[in-house]
């Protein structure tokens, strides 16, 4: 009589970490596998739109913008401010070019121009506005610039600002030992004319010993002896 053999049922094979995985990866894809090709391709077209800007757009009008003004900075240089800011019927000036090529390096150097060449004409005003709507990375520009804002405000006899402006260029860089003590003097100045002295000692002293070498320190134990201090 045969006896019965008894199936054993087949265990079953247990995955590897490597085939866990990859099903895993499978069934993602599976799911999602249309927003991840349309994530994608938004990816590719955002980032072959900006490369497009920067070389079909950006790039010549930046060239053109500098075009623009070059005649502009030969008249700035050789003090025909007039010339610099309207142009001469066939050059424009920093003017339009500032409103014309906004947005550009160029644009935004011709409002820095702009700014500087009111001053010179003794238009405070404009100046003001102008050099308000300046802007830069580079720190000596910058000085220049907030500088430039405290002599037109200085001028039109409103010393808090000018003050404000004049102690700010006279922080932006402690490394240059020339515009940076001259700045905190013109500002130490007008705080005395305001009979701040206390103010006015204060910055003399940063002159004194941040800017030991400068021009300005040898002229402020003066300056300090007049104030009453004596120190």
């Amino acid at each position: 009589m045969a006896t019965d053999v008894k199936q054993v049922p087949e265990q079953p094979v247990e995955k590897s970490t490597e085939e866990r995985v990859v099903d895993s990866a499978r069934d993602f894809w599976g799911k999602n596998n249309k927003v991840i090709t349309s994530v994608v391709v938004g990816l590719v077209v955002v980032i072959g739109g900006y490369f497009a800007y920067k070389t079909f757009f950006k790039a010549p009008a930046e060239a053109k913008a500098a075009e623009a003004i070059w005649k502009a900075e030969d008249y700035f240089r050789q003090d025909s401010f007039n010339l610099a800011l309207n142009g001469d019927g066939v050059n424009i000036g920093f003017v339009k070019a500032s409103s014309k090529f906004s947005g550009t390096k160029a644009g935004n150097l011709a409002t820095f121009y702009a700014g500087a060449s009111y001053i010179q004409l003794g238009d405070y005003n404009n100046a003001i506005k102008f050099l308000k709507d300046f802007s830069t990375d580079q720190e000596a520009v910058k000085l220049r610039a907030t500088g430039l804002l405290g002599d037109a405000y200085a001028e039109l006899g409103k010393k808090e600002e000018a003050i404000d402006y004049y102690k700010k260029a006279g922080t932006l860089s402690e490394k240059d030992d020339v515009n940076s003590p001259e700045y905190l003097f013109r500002a130490a100045m007008l705080n005395q004319q305001l009979g701040k002295n206390k103010e006015a000692i204060e910055l003399l002293h940063t002159i004194k010993d941040k800017y030991p070498q400068s021009q300005r320190a040898f002229e402020v134990d003066k300056y300090l002896g007049k104030l009453g201090d004596l120190n």
